[in-house]
């Protein structure tokens, strides 16, 4: 009899091989990077005030935007996974359409509904509430951007949870609001976490969107990927070191939503 596990290994080689150009494009620009700055005074020019106060907004932002992800599509993700309805398909594809189009166009969706002139800015307005070019706005640009991040692992985490349980649940007296949060959310923690952690890197990088909706105001609307732009043409080394850091960050977080998936899944690499 033929072993299958020989077979796999036998195709390992080509295989490895023919991903290799890829992930050499992906990690060469990475490295150079990476490797870049000099360790020596790359913390001092981290300490640079643009520096220190580009940072703070975007862990702030992105933290806030992250938890605004969360709660907006939870209830979108378990629809999706658990039914069947008219409209369905279409809003499977408005959640995913921030990701295929250009962040520059969703800046600039947002600018047209909630500017001063916009669908619903005009009614803003006269209360007394500006959105465009607030600290606010780039958590609005954050939350376009990231959010179908959060929803497509917090679906793929409900869509994996089997249905009978909850139905064990209202059997047992438990309503549906009840088994949600008891039953279904604690089975798909772990994608809710690793969804979670996607949608903060995402909105960490978040650059297109925020520039056309919030602009690029120092210690207002200036995030890490807006730094870097405006240091490119004053401070080169600091800009190298922002560019470092934001990789870095969007390493970890990369790396915890990979390492918890692997936990649940409880499978090697």
């Amino acid at each position: 009899m033929s072993d299958p596990g020989r077979g796999r290994r036998e195709g390992l080689a080509p295989l490895l091989a023919a991903s290799l150009p890829l992930a050499l494009f992906t990690a060469l620009p990475l490295l150079a990077l990476a490797l870049r700055p000099d360790p020596a005074h790359w913390l001092a020019q981290l300490g640079s005030e643009a520096a220190r106060r580009a940072l703070a907004l975007t862990l702030i932002t992105s933290t806030v935007s992250t938890l605004l992800c969360i709660a907006l599509g939870l209830p979108v993700a378990y629809l999706l996974a658990r039914y069947r309805f008219r409209g369905r398909a279409a809003l499977d594809v408005l959640v995913d359409l921030p990701i295929a189009i250009p962040p520059v166009v969703a800046g600039l969706a947002l600018l047209l509904a909630f500017g001063r002139e916009g669908w619903f800015g005009r009614f803003l307005a006269p209360a007394g509430v500006r959105l465009p070019f607030t600290t606010a706005a780039v958590v609005l640009a954050q939350v376009t951007i990231a959010a179908p991040f959060f929803v497509r692992a917090a679906r793929a985490g409900f869509e994996s949870v089997d249905v009978r349980l909850e139905q064990a649940a209202w059997t047992l007296g438990a309503g549906r609001w009840r088994a949600f949060w008891t039953v279904a959310v604690p089975l798909a923690r772990p994608s809710l976490i690793a969804g979670a952690l996607l949608a903060w890197a995402r909105a960490l990088s978040e650059f297109g969107a925020t520039m056309m909706f919030a602009g690029n105001l120092p210690g207002k609307t200036q995030t890490l990927a807006l730094a870097v732009m405006s240091l490119m043409e004053s401070d080169i080394d600091t800009a190298l070191a922002v560019s470092a850091l934001s990789l870095l960050l969007a390493l970890v977080a990369l790396t915890a939503a990979r390492l918890v998936a692997r936990s649940w899944r409880g499978t090697g690499p």
